[in-house]
Order: C-alpha cells, then structure tokens, then sequence
C-alpha cells in the first residue's frame, strides 16, 4: 500500500504542477506511459498463466518478499497508470477556483482526500483478503475460477489500455 500510495503522490503533485498536461499535449509521453502500464498488466497477466502458476489467494509457503521489492511493485502498478494522471487532470479542475486561493493548494488538498480515501479501500482490500484466502483453502475448485478470471481480467485490462485513444481536451 506504500508504494500504491507513493504512485498516487507522483500523479498529484504532477498535476498539481501542471505537469499533467504534458501527456494531453504531447501525445508520445502519454503513450510511452500507456504501453509501459500495458505491459505491466501483461505481465501481471502472464503470471497468473503461465505453466505451474498458483493463485495467489492459495496458501502456500513463500519466500518473504522485502519490503523494497512490495513496495516497487506497488509503485510501479500505481505510477505506471495513465488513467490516474488522466483522473487527476480532468476531475480536479471541475473542483477548483481560483478565487478561493491558491490553485496549487487546492490541487494538494483534492489530492490528499483522493489518496485518503483510496487508502482506506485499499486497506479494507487487504484486511480481508486472509479471510478470501481462508475460504479459498476450503473450496479448492475455486482457486482455480479465480486464478483464470483475473488472468483474463488482467489480460483484458492490457489489451483495452493499448486499444484506448488518446482523449483531448
């Protein structure tokens, strides 16, 4: 969640700069970053596919992954998305005024209830994914449901990243 969250501050403060636009006004920055997220979820894809591949709500002995590589990996997923920096760019404005003040605190403020808010889904998210992983154990024919639904879920989500068009303002 670490690193999901230091994601959502790159596009934040980003957006809050203005430097957000540069992936609407310059169409191979927004596109380096859309493909390199479809790859991303490629991958993403391919590890719940390829032969021997486990679902992760499987119990199972793991290496302890370091704290490093878990909060990269949640970096990486979050600051790779072109759709937050899209998000950002394109809801915010609807919301801010400059004559209430400064408009870059109150990027950082819309920013910062975002983030909250996202934090605690995602929190919820994994406090009760052991209780997901529990039942799982117990109904084993559903493991097997769920690893091939988020592989097409993944799948799915890379091919419509690098099916989408660039939207304009």
């Amino acid at each position: 969640m670490l690193g999901v969250v230091a994601g959502f501050f790159v596009h934040l403060f980003a957006a809050a700069a203005g430097l957000t636009a540069v992936f609407l006004a310059v169409p191979m920055a927004y596109e380096v970053l859309k493909w390199t997220g479809a790859l991303y979820l490629g991958w993403l894809a391919w590890q719940a596919l390829k032969p021997g591949a486990r679902s992760p709500f499987e119990a199972q002995q793991l290496p302890a992954d370091s704290s490093k590589k878990l909060i990269l990996m949640g970096f990486l997923t979050s600051a790779l998305n072109p759709k937050i920096a899209v998000f950002y760019l394109s809801v915010f404005p609807q919301f801010i005024n400059p004559e209430h003040g400064s408009v870059f605190t109150q990027s950082i403020v819309l920013g910062l209830t975002q983030i909250s808010v996202s934090f605690s889904v995602n929190l919820l998210i994994a406090l009760f994914a052991s209780g997901i992983a529990a039942w799982f154990v117990h109904n084993p024919l559903w493991l097997t449901v769920q690893r091939n639904f988020m592989e097409f879920v993944l799948a799915g989500l890379a091919v419509r990243l690098m099916l989408e068009q660039r939207r304009t303002a």
